[in-house]
């Protein structure tokens, strides 16, 4: 990387989270050139002064540091690796993150082809929401040294409140990973909570402030659960997306040689969420799970989907467990 600051940026996918990281770009007072699949999804950062490419190759072309924030590994693959791809078309000495949360060894195979072009490639899986994006204090989970950022903190800076480094590639994603994990039990607990509470006639708000004041506490519990008390089932973070990130832990886990039976369970029923029709709500609407029938239509659920299905687990193309990659990845 050059010894001068990087000034101009690009950045491949413009939605919920990437469209408010860019503006925070944008406002810092960087260059920024985007694309994404649906040109209206940028139109505010177009407006803004960014500047629009129709290809990830052109987004690329002349830039410093190009943000990846995608769907899927799938698409992490495509963006990276295909013959238009950024590993081939970015300038050598420019730094390429990925902020989409992926396959550690996907992170590694594109790190690896980058560093033989001469070019840098790190993750940088994130956490914190929607909320987060937009205030500009998301943590951040780098695959590589502290050291070995320094040439694109300035820019990370712009977007975060927290920058965690662990040291090789990959890391990144195994550690949001983690947190995927930890947070999903969490809202697991947290539902059944409500339910046990609701059905013995104790108002389940009253349950959360016991709870969040003690040992039982948790950002699941602070955050998202009044959304769930409201009924606000609109999405910081929508439930398909959890269902992806809990695949890829178990698929990690797998290899690993490790049993997750919290973490099978977890992912069970966000599963089960997303084929009744819930894919694009928030995570906080796992509570509907456990709710009458009625609520779960007034929400916008379908029982009947799931009719005919085994209760106890949904098998994929992709092997025995039921969410987060193969042909489940392409409920987008």
């Amino acid at each position: 990387m050059e010894a001068t600051r990087p000034r101009d940026v690009a950045f491949v996918g413009t939605g919920i989270m990437g469209s408010a990281i860019a503006g925070h770009l944008l406002d810092a007072g960087y260059s920024v050139t985007v694309h994404t699949r649906t040109k209206e999804k940028a139109a505010g950062l177009l407006s803004r002064g960014a500047r629009w490419a129709d290809t990830v190759a052109q987004a690329a072309e002349r830039a410093d540091v190009v943000f990846t924030m995608v769907g899927y590994p799938e698409e992490v693959e495509e963006v990276y690796l295909s013959t238009n791809g950024l590993i081939r078309t970015c300038k050598k000495g420019a730094w390429m993150v990925d902020l989409t949360t992926s396959a550690p060894q996907l992170a590694r195979d594109i790190h690896d082809a980058a560093e033989v072009m001469d070019k840098h490639a790190v993750d940088c899986p994130v956490t914190g929401g929607e909320a987060g994006a937009r205030q500009g204090t998301l943590t951040l989970m780098l695959g590589c040294a502290q050291r070995a950022a320094e040439p694109i903190v300035p820019l990370l800076q712009t977007f975060s409140s927290r920058i965690l480094y662990f040291d090789v590639a990959g890391n990144g994603q195994v550690a949001k990973l983690c947190n995927q994990v930890a947070l999903a039990a969490n809202m697991v607990g947290y539902a059944e909570a409500f339910a046990i509470a609701e059905q013995a006639g104790i108002e389940a708000g009253r349950i959360r402030d016991l709870v969040q004041g003690g040992t039982g506490a948790s950002a699941a519990m602070e955050q998202l659960a009044p959304l769930s008390l409201e009924g606000d089932y609109r999405p910081g973070f929508m439930s398909e997306h959890l269902r992806k990130d809990l695949g890829l832990a178990l698929e990690l886990a797998d290899e690993l040689g490790l049993n997750l039976p919290g973490t099978d369970g977890a992912a069970a029923l966000v599963d089960l969420l997303c084929r009744v029709g819930g894919s694009r709500l928030g995570t906080q609407a796992l509570t509907l799970l456990y709710q009458d029938e009625a609520s779960g239509i007034a929400a916008g659920l379908d029982w009947s989907a799931a009719a005919g299905e085994d209760d106890h687990e949904h098998e994929c193309a992709c092997g025995e467990h039921c969410c987060g990659h193969g042909e489940c990845d392409h409920h987008e």
